[in-house]
Protein backbone atom coordinates (compact mmCIF):
# COMPACT_ATOMS: atom_id res chain seq x y z
CA UNK A 1 0.00 0.00 0.00
CA UNK A 2 1.58 3.61 -0.90
CA UNK A 3 1.64 5.28 2.59
CA UNK A 4 1.71 8.72 1.06
CA UNK A 5 -2.17 7.36 -0.56
CA UNK A 6 -3.01 6.44 2.66
CA UNK A 7 -1.84 9.68 4.35
CA UNK A 8 -3.79 11.65 1.89
CA UNK A 9 -6.72 9.62 2.85
CA UNK A 10 -6.61 10.07 6.07
CA UNK A 11 -5.97 14.21 5.66
CA UNK A 12 -9.33 13.85 3.45
CA UNK A 13 -11.54 12.49 5.75
CA UNK A 14 -10.74 13.65 8.85
CA UNK A 15 -11.38 17.35 8.39
CA UNK A 16 -14.31 16.33 5.87
CA UNK A 17 -15.94 14.26 9.11
CA UNK A 18 -15.28 16.52 11.79
CA UNK A 19 -15.90 20.18 10.50
CA UNK A 20 -19.16 21.05 11.01
CA UNK A 21 -22.05 19.23 9.08
CA UNK A 22 -25.85 18.29 9.75
CA UNK A 23 -24.53 14.81 11.35
CA UNK A 24 -22.14 16.57 14.09
CA UNK A 25 -24.58 19.44 14.48
CA UNK A 26 -27.37 17.36 15.46
CA UNK A 27 -25.16 14.92 17.43
CA UNK A 28 -23.98 18.11 19.57
CA UNK A 29 -27.87 19.96 19.72
CA UNK A 30 -29.23 16.41 20.54
CA UNK A 31 -26.63 15.29 23.11
CA UNK A 32 -27.36 18.49 25.09
CA UNK A 33 -31.06 18.01 25.38
CA UNK A 34 -30.84 14.32 25.55
CA UNK A 35 -27.55 12.90 27.18
CA UNK A 36 -24.85 10.71 25.62
CA UNK A 37 -26.66 7.45 26.12
CA UNK A 38 -29.71 8.49 24.15
CA UNK A 39 -27.84 10.32 21.63
CA UNK A 40 -26.14 6.62 20.91
CA UNK A 41 -29.27 5.03 18.72
CA UNK A 42 -28.88 7.81 16.80
CA UNK A 43 -25.16 7.85 15.84
CA UNK A 44 -25.91 4.01 15.36
CA UNK A 45 -28.15 4.74 12.45
CA UNK A 46 -26.07 7.59 11.30
CA UNK A 47 -23.04 5.23 10.48
CA UNK A 48 -24.96 2.59 8.79
CA UNK A 49 -26.60 4.98 7.14
CA UNK A 50 -23.31 6.56 6.06
CA UNK A 51 -21.77 3.02 5.41
CA UNK A 52 -24.45 2.02 2.95
CA UNK A 53 -24.26 5.27 1.24
CA UNK A 54 -20.14 4.59 0.80
CA UNK A 55 -20.67 1.02 -0.53
CA UNK A 56 -23.50 2.14 -2.97
CA UNK A 57 -21.21 5.32 -4.71
CA UNK A 58 -17.98 3.07 -4.20
CA UNK A 59 -19.88 -0.31 -6.28
CA UNK A 60 -20.26 2.73 -8.93
CA UNK A 61 -17.30 4.13 -9.15
CA UNK A 62 -15.83 0.52 -10.01
CA UNK A 63 -17.53 1.06 -13.02
CA UNK A 64 -15.56 4.39 -13.61
CA UNK A 65 -12.52 3.36 -13.20
CA UNK A 66 -12.47 1.46 -16.32
CA UNK A 67 -13.69 4.21 -17.87
CA UNK A 68 -9.76 6.89 -17.39
CA UNK A 69 -11.04 9.85 -19.03
CA UNK A 70 -14.09 9.72 -16.92
CA UNK A 71 -11.63 8.67 -14.20
CA UNK A 72 -9.14 11.89 -14.50
CA UNK A 73 -12.24 14.42 -15.04
CA UNK A 74 -13.47 13.10 -11.78
CA UNK A 75 -10.38 13.35 -10.19
CA UNK A 76 -10.07 17.23 -11.16
CA UNK A 77 -13.40 17.99 -10.16
CA UNK A 78 -12.51 16.20 -6.72
CA UNK A 79 -9.80 18.25 -6.35
CA UNK A 80 -11.42 21.55 -7.38
CA UNK A 81 -14.04 20.58 -4.73
CA UNK A 82 -11.86 20.29 -1.79
CA UNK A 83 -9.88 23.11 -2.92
CA UNK A 84 -13.24 24.96 -2.76
CA UNK A 85 -14.29 23.76 1.14
CA UNK A 86 -10.61 24.43 1.92
CA UNK A 87 -11.66 28.28 1.26
CA UNK A 88 -14.85 27.81 2.72
CA UNK A 89 -13.31 26.46 5.54
CA UNK A 90 -10.68 29.81 5.62
CA UNK A 91 -13.39 32.43 5.47
CA UNK A 92 -16.15 31.42 7.28
CA UNK A 93 -17.26 33.55 9.76
CA UNK A 94 -18.22 32.90 14.17
CA UNK A 95 -21.61 34.02 12.75
CA UNK A 96 -22.13 31.66 10.41
CA UNK A 97 -20.73 28.90 12.84
CA UNK A 98 -22.88 29.72 15.53
CA UNK A 99 -26.12 30.21 13.17
CA UNK A 100 -26.28 26.86 11.43
CA UNK A 101 -25.89 25.29 15.60
CA UNK A 102 -28.96 27.02 16.52
CA UNK A 103 -31.13 26.34 13.82
CA UNK A 104 -29.99 22.31 14.44
CA UNK A 105 -30.90 23.62 18.28
CA UNK A 106 -34.19 24.85 17.66
CA UNK A 107 -35.17 21.79 15.56
CA UNK A 108 -34.84 20.07 18.85
CA UNK A 109 -36.73 22.16 21.11
CA UNK A 110 -40.30 20.99 20.21
CA UNK A 111 -38.30 17.34 20.67
CA UNK A 112 -39.88 15.53 23.57
CA UNK A 113 -38.58 11.96 22.69
CA UNK A 114 -35.10 11.50 21.54
CA UNK A 115 -34.29 10.78 18.24
CA UNK A 116 -33.33 6.91 17.52
CA UNK A 117 -31.27 4.97 14.72
CA UNK A 118 -34.02 5.38 12.34
CA UNK A 119 -34.11 9.08 11.93
CA UNK A 120 -29.97 8.88 11.99
CA UNK A 121 -30.45 6.27 8.90
CA UNK A 122 -32.69 8.46 6.58
CA UNK A 123 -31.09 11.51 7.42
CA UNK A 124 -28.19 10.36 5.58
CA UNK A 125 -30.30 9.69 2.41
CA UNK A 126 -30.88 13.52 1.81
CA UNK A 127 -27.12 14.61 3.39
CA UNK A 128 -25.98 16.72 0.80
CA UNK A 129 -22.45 16.74 2.37
CA UNK A 130 -22.28 12.66 2.98
CA UNK A 131 -23.08 12.45 -0.76
CA UNK A 132 -20.27 14.52 -2.01
CA UNK A 133 -18.19 13.39 0.83
CA UNK A 134 -18.41 9.84 -0.83
CA UNK A 135 -18.31 11.24 -4.36
CA UNK A 136 -15.32 12.46 -3.60
CA UNK A 137 -13.70 10.06 -1.51
CA UNK A 138 -14.27 6.90 -4.17
CA UNK A 139 -13.27 8.97 -7.37
CA UNK A 140 -10.05 10.22 -5.95
CA UNK A 141 -9.19 7.86 -3.46
CA UNK A 142 -10.87 4.57 -4.40
CA UNK A 143 -7.86 2.46 -5.63
CA UNK A 144 -6.11 3.63 -2.62
CA UNK A 145 -6.60 -0.02 -1.02
CA UNK A 146 -6.31 -1.16 -4.37
CA UNK A 147 -8.76 -1.99 -7.38
CA UNK A 148 -12.03 -3.57 -7.14
CA UNK A 149 -15.29 -3.60 -4.58
CA UNK A 150 -13.39 -5.29 -1.97
CA UNK A 151 -11.22 -1.87 -2.13
CA UNK A 152 -14.06 0.35 -1.96
CA UNK A 153 -15.77 -1.33 1.40
CA UNK A 154 -12.45 -1.37 3.03
CA UNK A 155 -12.39 2.74 2.63
CA UNK A 156 -16.03 2.98 3.60
CA UNK A 157 -14.90 1.19 6.86
CA UNK A 158 -11.72 3.33 7.07
CA UNK A 159 -14.00 6.48 6.96
CA UNK A 160 -17.31 4.84 9.19
CA UNK A 161 -14.24 4.28 12.21
CA UNK A 162 -13.45 8.14 11.84
CA UNK A 163 -17.16 9.02 10.96
CA UNK A 164 -18.04 7.65 14.06
CA UNK A 165 -15.55 9.09 16.30
CA UNK A 166 -16.51 12.20 15.09
CA UNK A 167 -20.53 12.22 16.14
CA UNK A 168 -19.49 10.96 19.33
CA UNK A 169 -17.01 13.28 20.18
CA UNK A 170 -19.22 16.47 18.73
CA UNK A 171 -21.96 14.59 21.12
CA UNK A 172 -19.74 14.17 24.50
CA UNK A 173 -17.69 18.01 23.68
CA UNK A 174 -21.21 19.64 21.99
CA UNK A 175 -20.58 22.53 24.97
CA UNK A 176 -16.81 22.06 24.69
CA UNK A 177 -16.93 23.07 20.86
CA UNK A 178 -19.51 25.17 20.91
CA UNK A 179 -16.72 27.88 24.08
CA UNK A 180 -13.99 27.34 21.50
CA UNK A 181 -16.40 28.58 18.54
CA UNK A 182 -16.95 31.21 20.68
CA UNK A 183 -14.15 32.82 20.85
CA UNK A 184 -13.21 34.55 17.07
CA UNK A 185 -9.58 33.65 17.72
CA UNK A 186 -9.48 30.07 18.12
CA UNK A 187 -12.52 29.50 15.69
CA UNK A 188 -10.29 31.06 12.84
CA UNK A 189 -6.84 29.05 14.10
CA UNK A 190 -9.35 25.97 14.18
CA UNK A 191 -10.77 26.65 10.56
CA UNK A 192 -7.37 28.02 8.85
CA UNK A 193 -5.88 24.26 10.38
CA UNK A 194 -8.59 22.51 8.46
CA UNK A 195 -8.80 24.33 5.34
CA UNK A 196 -4.92 23.89 5.19
CA UNK A 197 -4.84 20.14 5.51
CA UNK A 198 -7.81 20.18 2.62
CA UNK A 199 -5.65 22.06 0.51
CA UNK A 200 -2.66 19.99 0.51
CA UNK A 201 -5.11 17.09 -0.41
CA UNK A 202 -6.18 19.47 -3.28
CA UNK A 203 -2.71 19.66 -4.48
CA UNK A 204 -1.58 16.38 -4.07
CA UNK A 205 -4.48 15.05 -6.13
CA UNK A 206 -3.29 16.73 -9.00
CA UNK A 207 0.02 16.04 -9.01
CA UNK A 208 1.27 14.26 -11.59
CA UNK A 209 2.16 10.32 -10.31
Amino acid sequence: MDIVALTAVVAFIVPMCFSPGPNNLLCAAHGSQHGFRNTIPLTLGMVVGWSTLGIGVGLASTVIEENEEVFTFLSWIGALYIAYLAYKMATTKLEELNSEESESTSSLENTEQPLGFRTGLVLQMVNGKAWIHFLVLMTTFGATFGHGFISKVSLVGLNGMFGYCAVLTWTVSGVTLSKIFSSPKQAKALNLGLAFTLLVVAIWIVMPN
